[in-house]
């Protein structure tokens, strides 16, 4: 699951709990302050990976905050969320070191297409899995980088498949799952670019193949978790990756 931790300042403290739950469904770790001051504070005493400012905040709005911020630490990505639309506002929050600016009222998926966005540009969005190159999942060897998908019975007798680009991507993130939930949303975003009911669709039917492929090894199944995503369970003791 993601680490991924996000600073979420916002005045309104019932939309400031919608966006933190929000947030949280899709795998982030969320602090939320309801002033400017206590942003700060926030800030100080925490590590996090992107922080999301309202600008119309009391006590210290949400410029002031991010400079007292750019202080302390100049690589955090900055999100502005704010009513206001005024193009000197744009030019202030970006002279300020703002990575992004979205307008009231938004769409929670945008936001979330940006925050994700920002965190693989910025680097915090690094997983060590996405190191692993190569995987072991049960009686299967997947090597990513070839796309080849070797099952090696009991006899010691192999079997190799090829499979296609989408079918490679899509397993592998099974694999650096693997026994664990992989949010449905992360999948699509990552692999088709973005998470509507067409691309879902088309993971579902990704899904079906994968589980052709791997129906050799009875240990091995994938779970559709409703309403969240999949889940790739391996009961064997052979489960485990490897790096080459």
């Amino acid at each position: 699951m993601s680490n991924q931790k996000i600073l979420l300042v916002e005045d309104d403290q019932n939309f400031g709990d919608v966006l933190r739950s929000y947030l949280e469904m899709h795998e982030y770790h969320v602090t939320l302050a309801t002033d400017g001051e206590a942003g700060l504070v926030s800030f100080k005493q925490g590590e996090f990976d992107l922080c999301i400012f309202d600008v119309m905040m009391p006590k210290k709005d949400g410029f002031t905050l991010a400079k007292d911020v750019r202080e302390l630490d100049k690589e955090t990505p900055i999100i502005f969320l704010t009513a206001k639309t005024m193009k000197e506002d744009v030019l202030e929050g970006f002279k300020l070191g703002a990575d992004d600016y979205i307008s009231k009222p938004f769409n929670s998926e945008e936001l979330l297409l940006r925050i994700q966005a920002i965190l693989k540009r910025s680097g915090a969005k690094a997983d060590p899995r996405e190191e692993v190159k190569e995987f072991n999942i049960g009686k299967y060897h997947f090597n990513f980088p070839l796309r080849i998908l070797t099952f090696t019975n009991d006899e010691g007798e192999s079997s190799i498949e090829k499979l296609s680009p989408k079918e490679a991507q899509l397993l592998r993130m099974f694999a650096m799952y693997m026994n664990d939930i992989l949010p449905r949303s992360e999948a699509l975003t990552k692999i088709w670019g973005e998470d509507n009911y067409f691309t879902a669709r088309s993971m579902d039917v990704f899904v079906t193949k994968l589980r052709k492929y791997l129906k050799a090894d009875t240990n091995i199944e994938i779970v559709n978790i409703h309403g969240n995503g999949f889940q790739l369970l391996v009961k064997s003791t052979q489960a485990e990756e490897t790096t080459e």
